[in-house]
C-alpha cells in the first residue's frame, strides 16, 4: 500500500497527527504495536491516573469533609476492585473513541511494530511473527516514552513497580515509598495517600516539582504534608530489595550517611525516556542525541532524513501529551503546505494533585537568571469567597509581569481547578496581554478565576481588592 503519510505510534501526538493529515486530504496510515490505540497517555498514563485521582478524591472527601457539609456516613471503606474496574472502563471508552476517529477519518490502522526498511518503506511485524511492507511518501515518528529505569534498582513489577503497575494495585499500601518528587510520583502518591497509605518521597534534588516555579513546590509540599506525605530531600537512592511482602530501600543523605526505608511497595518515578528501540533508525541514517535517546529535528520537526518527521516525547522539550498534539498538528499542516507555529514557552504544565498546580511562561527563577526586570503579584485562595464555599482554601495564584510594559511573562497557580484555569493565562499570553488587561476584565463572582484577576491587579500596581 502507498500512503502520503504514515504515523508510527498512536498516542496523543500520533493519532492527532493522523487525524489532521486526513482532514487535509492526505492518504494516511497509523501503526500501533499494541492492540489498543491511545499510547501511554490513554492506556497507562494520563487518563487512568486521573480516573484514580478522582476516585480517591471522592473517598478522601467522604472521609474528611462530608461531615462538615452536613453529610453523615458510616462504615466507609475502599473497594479497590471496583475502583480499578471503573478506571479500566474509562480507559476502554477512550481508546474505543480513538478507534472510532480513525474509521471516521478513513485512516488505515495497522497493528504491529513499525520499522524502517528505507526512508519510504516501513515493515510492520505482527504479534504472530508475520510481516508486511507499506510505502509512504512521508512518515511521522510518534513512539512516545517509557518509564526511566535505574540500573542499580531492578523493577520486579510486583513490589518494586513503575507508574504502570501502580495503576493496578489490588490493595492500599500500608507504606508506599516513591522515588522521585516529580509529577508522576506525586500524583500516584496522592492517590494512595488519600486512601490511607503512608507515603514517603525520596528526592535527589532539594524540592519537589523542581522544574516549576519554586513557590509552587513550596506550597505543594505544605499541602501534601498535611495529607501525610513525608519528604526526604537531597537523598540519593542506592538500591532496593524485596523479601516477601517487604521492600527495603537504601539511600545516602546529604551528609553521606546511609539510611534505610521499609515499605510494602516502591514506585520508581524518576522520569521517562524516549522510546526509539526497534524503529530501524540506523538503516536510514538517523542518529540519536541526548545520551543516545532523543531524535534531532529542525524547526519544521523534520529529521536529518527528508520526509521523516518526529514529534512528542522522542524529540527535545517537555514530555507532555498536549505538546505532542500541537506538534502532530504542526507537522500535518507543514506537509499540506501551510505555515503553522508553536510557541513552546506558552505550553502549560499541570500537576493533578489536589489542589492542582498549573504553570505557563517563565518562572521567577528564570527571569532572575535572564536579568529581566519584573513585577510580581499574588492572591491566596483563602481570600476567595468561592474557595471558602467549597473548602478549597489552600494555594495561591502568582503573576509575573514585565516591569516596564506590564506584559504578562508567567502565571503560576496552585489551587482548585488550576488545570482548567491556566487556559485563561495561556490565551492572555498568546495575545501578549498586560496584567492590567486581566485586572480590568470582568470575572464572574463567585469563581476561582477571580484569584487570577486579583493576582494580576496586585502585579499591576498593588491594586488587589480583596487582600
Amino acid at each position: 500500500m502507498q500512503y502520503d503519510v504514515t504515523v508510527i505510534g498512536s498516542g496523543p501526538g500520533g493519532y492527532v497527527a493522523a487525524i489532521r493529515c486526513a482532514q487535509l486530504g492526505l492518504k494516511t496510515a497509523i501503526i500501533e504495536k499494541y492492540n489498543t490505540l491511545g499510547g501511554t497517555c490513554l492506556n497507562v498514563g494520563c487518563i487512568p491516573s486521573k480516573a484514580l485521582l478522582d476516585s480517591s478524591e471522592h473517598f478522601y472527601n467522604a472521609a474528611h469533609t462530608f461531615s462538615t457539609h452536613g453529610i453523615d456516613l458510616k462504615d466507609l471503606k475502599v473497594n479497590m476492585g471496583q475502583m480499578i474496574a471503573r478506571k479500566n472502563v474509562v480507559v476502554q471508552e477512550n481508546t474505543s473513541g480513538i478507534s472510532f476517529l480513525m474509521k471516521k477519518n478513513k485512516i488505515t490502522t495497522y497493528t504491529g511494530i513499525g520499522s524502517f526498511v528505507d526512508k519510504n518503506t516501513i515493515k510492520i511485524t505482527k504479534t504472530d511473527g508475520s510481516s508486511e511492507n507499506i510505502t509512504s511518501k512521508n512518515s511521522i515518528i510518534a513512539t512516545g516514552s517509557k518509564p526511566t529505569a535505574l540500573p542499580f534498582l531492578p523493577v520486579d513489577k510486583e513490589r518494586i513497580i513503575t507508574s504502570t503497575e501502580a495503576l493496578n494495585l489490588t490493595e492500599v499500601p500500608k507504606h508506599l515509598i516513591v522515588i522521585g518528587g516529580g509529577v508522576i510520583g506525586l500524583e500516584l502518591g496522592s492517590v494512595y495517600a488519600r486512601l490511607g497509605a503512608k507515603v514517603t518521597v525520596v528526592e535527589y534534588a532539594d524540592s519537589i516539582i523542581s522544574t516549576m516555579d519554586k513557590t509552587m513546590g513550596k506550597e505543594l509540599q505544605k499541602v501534601l504534608s498535611k495529607l501525610g506525605f513525608e519528604f526526604l530531600f537531597n537523598h540519593k537512592v542506592t538500591g532496593a530489595s524485596v523479601k516477601g511482602k517487604k521492600v527495603t530501600v537504601t539511600a545516602d543523605n546529604q551528609k553521606g550517611e546511609k539510611i534505610t526505608l521499609e515499605g510494602d511497595y516502591c514506585i520508581v518515578a524518576v522520569g521517562r525516556t524516549a522510546y526509539t528501540e526497534g524503529l530501524g533508525l540506523e538503516k536510514i541514517g538517523i542518529q540519536l542525541e541526548e545520551r543516545g535517546k532523543k531524535i534531532p529535528v529542525n524547526d519544521y520537526l523534520e529529521t536529518s532524513v527528508k520526509g521523516i518527521y518526529a514529534i512528542g516525547d522522542v524529540i527535545k522539550g517537555a514530555m507532555l501529551a498536549h505538546k505532542a498534539e500541537e506538534e502532530g498538528v504542526f507537522v500535518a499542516e507543514v506537509l499540506a503546505g501551510q505555515k503553522p507555529h508553536i510557541n513552546y514557552n506558552l505550553i502549560p504544565g499541570v500537576v493533578y494533585t489536589w489542589p492542582e498546580v498549573a504553570s505557563v511562561g517563565y518562572t521567577e527563577e528564570q527571569l532572575k537568571e535572564q536579568g529581566r526586570k519584573y513585577k510580581t503579584g499574588s492572591f491566596p485562595f483563602k481570600a476567595s469567597g468561592r474557595a471558602r464555599a467549597s473548602m478549597d482554601t489552600d494555594g495561591l495564584v502568582k503573576v509575573l509581569a514585565d516591569n516596564q510594559t506590564d506584559e504578562i511573562l508567567g502565571v503560576h497557580m496552585i489551587g482548585p481547578r488550576a488545570a482548567d484555569m491556566i487556559a485563561e493565562a495561556v490565551v492572555a499570553m498568546e495575545f501578549r496581554a498586560s496584567a492590567e488587561d486581566i485586572g480590568r476584565i470582568s470575572h464572574a463572582h463567585p469563581t476561582y478565576t477571580e484569584a487570577f484577576k486579583e493576582a494580576a491587579l496586585a502585579a499591576t500596581g498593588n491594586w488587589a481588592l480583596h487582600i
